[in-house]
């Protein structure tokens, strides 16, 4: 299959090295990116340097298009994807929640929509959970404030993380409303939302925390099925403290997933 990665920022370029070095049954066509010559220069690492294209021009060479840009350009990427019926994979859950026609686009045109895993992890086990009765989930994010600096909720409600000596709760309220006011930093509560009982009703908890130098996440889950709590510790990308390492690389193993003769996990 032929695969299209839109933005070749900290996501998007090691998703692209990764199928240069080779993942069976997949081979990388195109890019898409805002500066196209700051893209082919940095292409120029890879043995096979993909073209750069439009959103549209990626749509009709790519059976698969991986969307790694900011959430405003959701859209942009996902429309044409959708429309010519590819499968589109992401790790913005929020960009989902914003533009839940987006859904009915990928219905309307025999196109999927795959919400990779990104920094979070047990939604297998959220999303197992949610065929039976689901009476509470609950979510908390802690970061080192680096990670949070800059975030719309905390410039609108001029809310500073500098100089913390002690950890201090940012946002306290819905999934949704976490990933609107912080779409760079808590996809996972959406992705979260969007698993098990939705957005409105996932509680969400966001902490600047200085004693950190991991993003940590933590959910718990009250179901009739089965009671369970995890958390995970992301070490920081180089790039983007807000973003874990582990985001690129779920982003690859849900490529993997696409084409390998075993699946492990739903």
């Amino acid at each position: 299959m032929k695969v299209g990665i839109a933005g070749l920022g900290t996501i998007g370029f090691n998703v692209a090295k990764a199928l240069d070095d080779g993942i069976e049954g997949l081979e990388l066509v195109g890019v898409v990116a805002r500066d196209r010559g700051k893209a082919e220069d940095r292409l120029t690492a890879l043995r096979h340097p993909p073209a750069v294209v439009s959103a549209g021009e990626l749509a009709a060479v790519s059976d698969i298009v991986v969307e790694c840009v900011p959430k405003a350009a959701f859209m942009e990427i996902a429309e044409p994807a959708l429309k010519a019926g590819r499968i589109f994979v992401t790790v913005s859950g929020a960009g989902i929640l914003a533009n839940p026609e987006a859904v009915e686009m990928a219905r309307a045109n025999g196109a999927r929509i795959i919400l990779a895993t990104g920094a979070l992890l047990g939604l297998d086990a959220v999303r197992a959970a949610a065929e039976g009765t689901v009476h509470e989930v609950c979510m908390v994010t802690r970061k080192p404030p680096n990670a949070l600096r800059g975030a719309p909720y905390l410039v609108e409600n001029d809310i500073s993380v500098d100089n913390l000596t002690e950890a201090k709760k940012v946002f306290e309220g819905s999934a949704r409303d976490g990933a609107q006011g912080f779409p760079a930093n808590v996809n996972v509560a959406a992705a979260l939302g969007l698993a098990g009982i939705g957005a409105d009703r996932t509680k969400l908890e966001i902490w600047a925390d200085p004693a950190l130098d991991r993003n940590t996440h933590t959910i718990r889950v009250d179901a009739d099925s089965a009671r369970f709590e995890m958390t995970i510790e992301n070490v920081q990308s180089e790039e983007n403290p807000g973003t874990g390492k582990i985001t690129a690389l779920s982003v690859i193993a849900c490529l993997r997933g696409l084409s390998a003769p075993l699946k492990v996990g739903t």
